[in-house]
Order: C-alpha cells, then sequence, then structure tokens
C-alpha cells in the first residue's frame, strides 16, 4: 500500500510499517482496512494541526490494529473486542523486538480507542487514535479539516459505498457472539440496533442485585 503525501503526513517508510501493512491486509476486509488507513491519516493530520509530537510509526500501528478485534479469528473470543485487538498489536510488535514502553502505548492506543474522554489526557499516539477513529466513522471534527485534505484521504482509501451501514454490521458481526463485552460501552447501541432481542444491561440493577445487598 503506497499512499501520497497528504498535507505533510505519509504512512511510514520502514520495515516495520510495510509488515503491519501485509498483516492487517491479509486479516481484515477492504472496509476494515481502508477504514484503519484513514484512521492514521485523521489522527496524523489532527496531530500536525496541533502541534503534537508523535511517534508515526506507533501512530500507524495502532490504526491499522485498531479494529483487528471485530474479524472472523476473534469469532470465539469472550473480550472487548478492542483488548483483543490491544493484545494482537503486542504480540505483533513483541515478536519485533519492540520496547514494552511502546508497546504499552500501541496497546492503550488500541485499548482505548471507543471510550471517551480519557484518551485525550494521554499520550499523543492513543488520543490520535481515537481522534481518528471518532472522525471517520461518527465525522467527529470533520471541519477542522481541509476540503483537499478530506479529499486527498479518500481518494487514497476510498470509504466504500455506504460506508455508516458496513462499519456497523462490521461492529456487530465481530461482538454478536460477546454481548456482555459491550456492558458499560457504546458498543451495546451496534447490539441494539442490529438485534431486536438484545438487552442492555442495567447498572442500577447490577447494583441492587450485588451480594452486598443480599
Amino acid at each position: 500500500m503506497i499512499a501520497s503525501e497528504i498535507s505533510g503526513v505519509r504512512i511510514p517508510y520502514s520495515r516495520l510499517s510495510r509488515e503491519v501493512t501485509e498483516f492487517i491486509r491479509e486479516t481484515e476486509s477492504d472496509l476494515l482496512f481502508h477504514h484503519s488507513a484513514r484512521v492514521y491519516f485523521w489522527g496524523a493530520l489532527t496531530g500536525n494541526r496541533q502541534g503534537l509530537s508523535f511517534d508515526q510509526e506507533l501512530l500507524y500501528t495502532a490504526a491499522m490494529f485498531h479494529d483487528i478485534g471485530l474479524t472472523a479469528r476473534y469469532e470465539n473470543s469472550r473480550l472487548r473486542f478492542e483488548v483483543d485487538g490491544a493484545n494482537a498489536a503486542r504480540d505483533f510488535l513483541r515478536s519485533h523486538g519492540i520496547s514494552e514502553n511502546d508497546i504499552e502505548t500501541v496497546w492503550n492506543a488500541v485499548a482505548l480507542h471507543t471510550t471517551p474522554g480519557i484518551p485525550e489526557f494521554m499520550r499523543a499516539e492513543i488520543a490520535l487514535v481515537q481522534a481518528g477513529a471518532g472522525m471517520d466513522v461518527a465525522g467527529r471534527g470533520y471541519g477542522q479539516f481541509t476540503e483537499a485534505q478530506r479529499e486527498a484521504v479518500i481518494a487514497a482509501f476510498p470509504r466504500e459505498t455506504d460506508f455508516e451501514h458496513g462499519i456497523i454490521d462490521a461492529f456487530y458481526q465481530g461482538m454478536k457472539h460477546r454481548p456482555d463485552s459491550t456492558f458499560g460501552t457504546f458498543n451495546d447501541d451496534v447490539l441494539a440496533f442490529k438485534d431486536p432481542h438484545f438487552r442492555r444491561i442495567d447498572m442500577c440493577s447490577v447494583i441492587l442485585a450485588s451480594d452486598w445487598n443480599s
């Protein structure tokens, strides 16, 4: 995968980044692969605009792994899909001799990308993966990118027709076998939207039914 430079951002040209690309390309659907690449560009462009210092290679790795937990290889997992992705990134980076400090950054970036209110106060790479994912899925920060930037990213990594329903379906397929893992996250919105039989866990009922109150 080769993308031309977009407003000073390009995919890092390193052995690690090339092998990340190959691994994710072989694992994910076109929809998730292109989405993950766009997440990197939205995140890196945001970081540059805000004057943040970040490691492009770590940001790229985290962005590319952030949704791998939704793929079929995790169809028997009961973990949150974000944790599956974070663990996959950790194992991949360890096999490449990356430092544990950098691995922790990538792990947190992947694991927390659907958790609002926390990543923005952590290392830049962690904050920018969430920012990039929010832009690509929900359009958060859309107006902060120039029209030229938006067009260039989409030209390099096209948004599929009806991407919105496609990404919702990808979330559903990746989580329908582990509904309890969506408790306390917005992921239960996806299951409620797709499955009329899904019932959310009520935190108040959990508290009232706990052993402390028996």
